[in-house]
This record gives C-alpha cells, structure tokens and sequence, in this order.
C-alpha cells in the first residue's frame, strides 16, 4: 500500500454532508476509484470509506472491486492490523446499484465482481480476488461503522465484518424478498448463525427494516452510538486491537470460529488443545508477559508471517 496525495478539498466537502464521509485518518492508500477513499494510521488501523453519497453508497461492480482489492492488499500488508469500513454521507449502503439490478433482470451476465480484471496490479501486490464472500475469509479484523441505510447487499456486507457498530440512525433490512430476490451473499447460511433461525427468517421473510435499538437487542449489532460518536468509537475500538492483541491470535481465534461450525464438541476441544500447544512456542506469549511485568505495550509480531498455513487451523 503506497500513499497517494490527499484530497483534502473533498474530505472538506465531505465532512459538511456526515460524519463518515471525508477523507480516512492516516496516510492516503490508493484504491483504484474516487468511489472508495481508504487511509492508514499509524496504530495500523485502515479505514475504508464507500464514497458514493448521491448514490447512499449503493454498490457497484467498480467499487465491489475496489472494495475486495483493497482487503487483498490490506491481509498481506503486515503493516495493517484492523480495519474499519464506512460509508460516505448519511449512508452505510443502501444495497446494489438499481443500474445494475436492472441490467440483472434484463439477462446480463452474473455479478460483475466475477469479471474483474487484474491487469495493471502492482508486481509487489496481491492479485486481487474476485470472490465476493472473502471479507469474510479476511484474517484481519474488519469493524463496520454502520450509518442510515444498510440495506441488500449493504446489509450482507455488514454481516461480512465481525463486529458491527451502529449509528442511532441506522436502518438495516434484507430486501430480497421485497425484489423477488433470494437471501444473497450466504445471508441464509450466516444472518442464523448470528442472531438465530427465528429472527433470521423474520427479516428475510419479511425484509422489514429495523432500527438500531432493535438490531442492537437481536444481536444484529454490537454498539449504537450517537452520530457524532460512531467513526471514532469504531476507530478506537480498531486502535484497541491494534495495539493490544496479537495479530497471530487474531487470525487464528477468527478462523477457529470459522471452522467449528462444522465441528462437533469434541472436535473443537481437540483442535483447541492443538492450538493452544502450538501457541505457546511462539515469542507472542513471552512478549505479553513481558509487556504486563514492564508495563509498556506489548510489540506483537504483524501478520501475515512467512507461512501462515502452517499456523491457521484447518476444517
């Protein structure tokens, strides 16, 4: 990730129309489109910002792109720890581009994040994916900082990150079955897993919107907070991971959520016992004593590392 020129004409713009909607904190990072802004800070925090605020951050195939390119980069960049995504305005994202649903329903071609196209990718930078479920494969740990309208493929973006703040001003609803659609993006598989069968099909049966206390009351969201409050509180969060926890630990605690789903008890107390032994001889456990007996922040190793296979747990 090399840094670009800020726009600090449109991050002034911008921070008239909402508080999301500026110019990330930190060094510029290049993304590819004016339509995502991203910026690095120096705990290692990466904010992404869907800017497409006339349009409420509706998605589209360039910024679906940009939005995966950028998470590819961001896994293999050790200097990155966490990273916070938002939307522009007064909107996280209020679902897929009706341009594009229109082109859908007229016989085009499947979602365009298949087609993307790597050519031009940095020689010192991943190829960028074209799988539409990898936020959710992402090793690093990804907040959203949810603002109005969190709809349709905004709301399974959403459920992508692993921990969702909300604005008092957000509204969240699945939407399919209001466009003829079905439950998208593995919302069927997932949206259960987190707030339960009965509350899952409520929404996507009835593809009701619900605010932010009812969200935060199904479990849906994990804070609501004032307006103002929302970025920072999401960032500060970030910079708490960054800084305190091992980013090896991280990436291993994610993926054996991930792949204890499909395991029993006892396969998930044996692979447990597996990891933790393995744990124990890397120089993180030693760092974290020593930070606590010295009282200073521990300096934890990046991630990736060389082999991160070796490391991760497998189904």
């Amino acid at each position: 990730m090399s840094a670009q020129p800020a726009a600090r004409d449109a991050g002034a713009a911008g921070r008239a129309a909402g508080p999301a909607s500026y110019t990330p904190p930190g060094t510029p990072v290049p993304t590819g489109t004016n339509e995502l802004l991203a910026g690095l800070d120096d705990d290692g925090v990466l904010t992404a910002v869907w800017h497409r605020p006339h349009r409420r951050n509706a998605m589209t195939a360039e910024l679906e792109r940009a939005y995966l390119a950028l998470l590819c980069t961001a896994e293999a960049d050790t200097r990155v720890r966490a990273v916070v995504v938002t939307g522009a305005g007064n909107a996280f994202c209020a679902g897929a581009d009706l341009t594009a649903l229109h082109e859908l329903s007229e016989g085009a071609a499947p979602h365009a994040a298949t087609e993307a196209n790597h050519e031009g990718q940095p020689a010192n930078e991943p190829a960028a994916t074209c799988d539409p479920g990898y936020p959710l494969k992402f090793a690093k740990p990804l907040i959203a900082a949810i603002d109005g309208p969190c709809i349709g493929l905004g709301f399974a973006q959403a459920l992508f990150c692993d921990v969702r703040f909300a604005s008092d001003n957000a509204r969240l609803a699945t939407a399919y079955a209001r466009r003829g659609l079905i439950a998208e993006y593995g919302t069927a598989w997932l949206l259960p897993q987190i707030i339960g069968r009965g509350n899952a099909l409520d929404l996507l049966l009835s593809a009701r919107t619900v605010d932010a206390a009812e969200a935060h009351a199904m479990g849906l969201v994990q804070r609501v907070l004032p307006r103002g409050q929302l970025l920072s509180a999401a960032r500060e969060y970030a910079r708490d991971l960054a800084r305190l926890s091992s980013p090896t630990s991280m990436a291993v605690i994610k993926s054996q959520v991930d792949a204890d789903v499909c395991r029993d008890r006892d396969a998930s107390l044996a692979s447990s016992y597996e990891l933790m032994l393995a744990s124990f001889g890397r120089p993180d456990l030693v760092e974290s004593l020593t930070a606590l007996a010295e009282r200073h922040t521990p300096q934890f190793a990046p991630w990736p590392p060389q082999d991160p296979e070796h490391i991760l747990p497998h189904p």
